[in-house]
């Protein structure tokens, strides 16, 4: 076995690790503790009447530590489930470790020990989630990475392709560090089965399922039909089963954003709520918009050197405008004059066309690769992504974010199905999950993907997360011509 994939399946799979790992780290946190309390004697000195050596807390530590392990194992820590974010691994931690102290206390009012500090209690208590949390923090940063790098990733084969199918399909491309590869979908309806999404292919319909999943080395289906199809949904079960292959339902309900569905419990029967939030409320694009120009005026002094630099650059390169004005969509279908460096020559876009269908490539995406238009400044530009950086000016107008969808063209408007257009359903922006998922060698179809997901699962968080990812690929010039 391959030394890597060992690696990986040891740090995402092994139940034992983690319990082990967790006991030494609260072993450690005593030593913390006591050294902060002993030593460094923080808050509160110690009288020399109270002292007392590292030995007398190693009972206690191991009771303490079993408590936690057990309370962690009862809650599910140690389960491997993909999608259960950080804070929840912390929540059973915090709990746990509130469990473990609480017990801790018992037992010293009980059997009133020589030896007791409340101060090394509270330090316990502190470095003990601390430490855990970071440990599965680091857990996380090391899976995701490998997942990104192809280890571990699990084949997706997806059954119906309606709108919970895409809903299903654009969650797993935009986090891809979940370990899900879609590697298709069936679908009964011909107009759906036999069409790619981007790379996702249409692999016909549901009768062959059996032999589809064995030709594609699918290890999970995820069945996302109508529940009215229940008979038909029980024979695609037993068909994954026969050739061995993990499946997953998910009724139709779900066609809403699993944040506008609320489940609760009356006495064992799940009742689920539609509580109808947008993730884009006014409240909501009036803090997006301050941190837009937050960001801008932050950094205005290091883009304005930028600016010039640019500017003198593009004017030694030769005659011509140092910006390039084109009319593009924006939120709700308004079109937008937006603000570029200029990198091509005067007469590009009445060449654009003839490129197009010469080069045989999808109209709708924004850009060509190898396209003979581009100055050798602009090459340069291009391929850092400073020929965007003029964007900024519509941002300041109001007319585009930080983070958001691309802008089309109007000619790129005009070929979209329905479904493309949702993308326009938010104000465009400068970068976005398209771009720091591959950029421009992502297919039009995934890119829509994107930005549909961007939109359901909008968060500051995110966008935090977007621009971050953003810096490292414009660095290294990933996916950008």
């Amino acid at each position: 076995m391959d030394k890597t994939l060992l690696f990986y399946r040891t740090v995402s799979g092994r139940r034992w690790l983690f319990p082990l790992l967790d006991v030494l780290l609260i072993l450690a946190a005593f030593g913390i503790a006591y050294y902060l309390r002993y030593e460094l004697q923080l808050i509160r000195p110690v009288n020399d009447g109270f002292r007392a050596p590292f030995t007398s807390y190693v009972d206690t530590a191991l009771i303490y530590a079993a408590v936690l392990v057990l309370n962690n194992h009862g809650s599910g820590l140690y389960k491997s489930i993909r999608g259960r974010s950080w804070i929840d691994e912390i929540y059973i931690i915090g709990n746990g470790v509130t469990n473990a102290t609480v017990i801790w206390m018992a037992i010293n009012f009980i059997l009133q020990p020589l030896v007791f500090s409340r101060l090394m209690l509270v330090y316990v208590a502190a470095v003990t989630v601390v430490l855990l949390a970071l440990l599965r923090a680091v857990r996380r940063i090391v899976i995701a990475h490998m997942r990104t790098k192809g280890i571990g990733v699990q084949r997706v084969l997806i059954v119906g392709a309606g709108e919970v199918g895409q809903a299903v399909l654009r969650t797993m491309i935009a986090r891809s560090e979940l370990g899900y590869l879609p590697v298709g979908y069936v679908d009964d309806d011909p107009e759906r089965g036999g069409v790619d999404l981007g790379r996702v292919k249409g692999l016909g319909g549901t009768k062959n399922i059996g032999k589809t999943i064995q030709n594609h080395g699918v290890a999970l289906v995820v069945i996302t039909l109508p529940w009215k199809h229940h008979e038909r949904i029980l024979e695609l079960v037993q068909a994954c089963r026969r050739v061995g292959c993990d499946v997953r339902i998910i009724p139709d309900v779900f066609q809403l954003n699993l944040r506008q569905v609320q489940v609760e419990n009356l006495d064992g029967i799940p009742l689920l709520g539609v509580n109808g939030d947008k993730p884009f409320k006014a409240s909501n694009r009036i803090l997006k918009r301050a941190i837009d120009i937050g960001l801008i005026v932050l950094f205005s002094p290091l883009i304005l050197l930028v600016f010039l630099l640019i500017a003198f650059a593009i004017r030694l390169e030769g005659a011509g405008p140092i910006f390039y004005a084109q009319r593009r969509v924006g939120e709700n279908g308004r079109e937008f004059n937006i603000l570029k460096f200029r990198t091509m020559i005067l007469n590009a876009e009445a060449l654009h066309a003839q490129l197009v269908e010469e080069s045989g490539e999808d109209p709708r995406h924004p850009k060509l690769k190898r396209d003979p238009r581009v100055t050798r400044i602009g090459r340069l530009l291009r391929s850092t992504s400073l020929d965007e950086l003029p964007n900024l000016i519509n941002i300041v107008r109001g007319q585009m974010s930080l983070v958001g969808p691309r802008a089309p063209t109007p000619d790129e408007v005009k070929l979209y199905q329905p479904w493309h257009m949702q993308r326009l359903n938010i104000i465009p922006g400068l970068t976005g999950l398209w771009q720091v998922s591959g950029r421009s060698d992502v297919p039009f179809e995934e890119m829509c993907l994107l930005d549909i997901y961007y939109i359901e699962n909008w968060s500051v968080r995110l966008d935090a997360q977007i621009l971050m990812m953003t810096v490292p690929r414009v660095l290294l010039g990933h996916g950008a011509y």
